[in-house]
């Protein structure tokens, strides 16, 4: 029996669902690209992941952005390996629901991708995301290289200070290296192409600015 006190607390690794050791099915392309879904990061060009909420809206932030690759949705940095998405739902996994991005940064750079990050969620909801509640909607950064770590941790700061300035609360963020990302079902990938009038879930605080850290990836 798996016991949860609270969709806003962590589940412990005793009382996670068990997964599978296979993973699941998905999209062999992507409906947008046209290219394979799983096809491996190009040479010259960088991987990035971001957590805001419902992936839904939040896939289609950044596959709108002039010089990303690729996106997909999945489940990162929780226990359960290979969840599917209802496994997801009950919070009962550890994982975040997270798009996965690739981008030429001769294009967009990382700095620009943060900038999109912050200013299209709330950062400062902990284990939510508006009216999605519970471990799976927290907000989060997944990076790939040192770089991406500092450029995510200054941009934090001044984020923070904008915030702070308007009055709004602590950013609660998490920023740790990429764990293992799992890619959700085939229906779900570029779900707002698919349904247009489907739910979209990603607000913001209404707070904006410049990053200017001169970090790249």
């Amino acid at each position: 029996m798996f016991l949860q006190t609270s969709k806003t607390t962590m589940v412990q690794p005793e009382n996670a669902l068990p997964g599978r050791a296979e993973p699941l099915p998905t999209a062999e392309t992507h409906s947008i690209f046209g290219r394979p879904l799983k096809a491996p990061v190009p040479e010259g060009m960088e991987e990035a992941m971001f957590g805001m909420g419902c992936y839904w809206g939040v896939e289609r932030k950044f596959w709108n952005v002039p010089g990303v690759w690729m996106t997909a949705v999945g489940f990162t940095g929780g226990i359960t390996p290979n969840p599917t998405y209802k496994e997801t739902c009950t919070q009962l996994t550890g994982h975040n629901e997270v798009v996965r991005v690739i981008y030429d940064p001769a294009v967009v750079s990382y700095d620009e991708l943060l900038k999109l990050f912050w200013e299209n969620h709330d950062p400062t909801q902990g284990m939510r995301q508006g009216n999605d509640i519970g471990t799976t909607y927290r907000s989060g950064i997944y990076t790939y290289s040192d770089a991406q770590a500092a450029a995510a941790e200054t941009s934090r700061a001044v984020y923070q200070q904008a915030l702070t300035a308007a009055g709004r609360g602590q950013i609660t963020t998490e920023i740790i290296p990429a764990p293992v990302f799992y890619y959700a079902e085939a229906e779900h990938q570029q779900y707002l192409e698919k349904n247009p009038a489907g739910y979209c879930g990603i607000g913001g605080t209404g707070v904006t600015c410049p990053i200017g850290t001169g970090v790249r990836a």
